[in-house]
């Protein structure tokens, strides 16, 4: 397969984003940390998972209308450029869901060092996976991918 069509990882966004939700709960339990510190807190860290569901759903939906694939192991399989929907406000929106979820779960823990995993998350999915997507997509897409990534944001 062509450098042009290779993904760097093989490791699913959704598996690294469990993977790192699980070392936070680890941790919470390990150190005894209190979750949920406020109602505050709370609230926020919820509505964050709830937008976090609206996003990945915007984006199924929108992929789905274009009779697309959402298989992020495969991007060469894609039939077409979605560029409405969610995807209007972010070039990755089903990345950014998975980021809610744990920017929401760190936002409910009473500890700075739980920041790291969405740190982590959005560091590894950038460098292993939605860089080389848009590689393939710049390939199979050409000017219409350079055009919508030169107006629409990686994450937010």
């Amino acid at each position: 397969m062509p450098a042009a069509h290779a993904l760097e990882t093989r490791i699913p966004a959704p598996i690294v984003a469990a993977v790192l939700g699980g070392a936070m709960k680890a941790y919470v339990l390990g150190a005894g940390l209190v979750v949920d510190p406020t109602p505050l807190r709370m609230h926020v860290g919820v509505a964050l998972a709830q937008l976090s569901a609206v996003v990945v759903l915007a984006a199924v939906a929108a992929l789905w209308r274009a009779r697309t694939t959402i298989n992020p192991l495969d991007p060469a399989r894609a039939r077409a450029l979605v560029t409405g929907g969610a995807f209007r406000f972010t070039r990755n929106p089903m990345y950014l869901s998975l980021l809610l979820l744990l920017v929401g779960y760190a936002t409910r823990i009473e500890s700075l060092l739980v920041w790291l995993a969405p740190v982590a998350f959005a560091a590894y999915v950038t460098r292993f996976q939605i860089i080389p997507e848009e590689r393939i997509l710049q390939h199979k897409f050409g000017a219409a991918f350079a055009a919508y990534r030169a107006g629409t944001r990686r994450w937010i």
